[in-house]
């Protein structure tokens, strides 16, 4: 078992989003120590370390928390029925769409990329020029 802190540093979320996630539901609730203490499991990090991914392509909350309730998050917890098919299916949706936005966002960052390339080569070639 974790502590909040120890938590935090191995998900790479702060205590207080850790709070946030569980009162906003995306986290269930913290088991407590008698002390009131929140400790997390093994399985409570990893968890936490897949939110974090998700996080980190720009994933809204909501769409984070849809992805969650869907049920089975990872590979290993599997099972082939028909609930756990459609829930594939929603996180094909869920994925699909949020991959689509972040090609865009990858072709205009690399519209500004090129456009400072050759602005820069142009300032350079001035000042070689001088």
């Amino acid at each position: 078992m974790y502590s909040i802190g120890e938590t935090a540093e191995l998900t790479g979320f702060t205590a207080d989003t850790l709070r946030y996630y569980e009162k906003i539901g995306l986290l269930p609730r913290a088991t407590r120590k008698s002390n009131g203490l929140r400790v997390y499991s093994k399985d409570d990090v990893h968890l936490l370390k897949f939110l974090y991914c998700l996080k980190q392509t720009g994933l809204p909350l909501e769409e984070m928390g849809e992805f969650i309730q869907e049920g089975q998050v990872f590979e290993n917890e599997f099972s082939p029925t028909e609930q756990n098919y459609l829930s594939i299916n929603k996180r094909i949706q869920i994925l699909s769409k949020h991959l689509k936005k972040m090609e865009e966002q990858q072709r205009n960052i690399d519209t500004v990329i090129n456009l400072t390339v050759k602005k820069l080569h142009f300032y350079e070639e001035l000042v070689e020029k001088k």
